[in-house]
């Protein structure tokens, strides 16, 4: 049985990802059903998913008091937004 959802996504991405589909024939909603099957098949994300050797330094800066700052969080979510894109 299909349910409806409904995500968020950034406007400009989603043009762009609508696009790429097409040109391989498919549409976003067949791409999602397509990501969510592999998500049951490998009972996890299909793909792997790794730090940033700088993000790994700055964990263990972190996990040993090292190079600490203060900082605002609107400066954070800065900072966390720049390591996701």
């Amino acid at each position: 049985m299909k349910v409806q959802t409904t995500i968020r996504v950034d406007k400009d991405k989603l043009q762009l990802s609508k696009e790429i589909l097409s040109n391989l024939g498919l549409t976003f909603s067949e791409a999602v059903n397509l990501f969510t099957n592999m998500i049951v098949q490998t009972k996890g994300l299909p793909f792997e998913i790794r730090l940033s050797d700088e993000m790994l330094k700055r964990i263990e800066d972190v996990e040993n008091n090292r190079n600490l700052e203060e900082v605002s969080f609107e400066e954070l979510k800065e900072d966390i937004s720049k390591c996701i894109k």
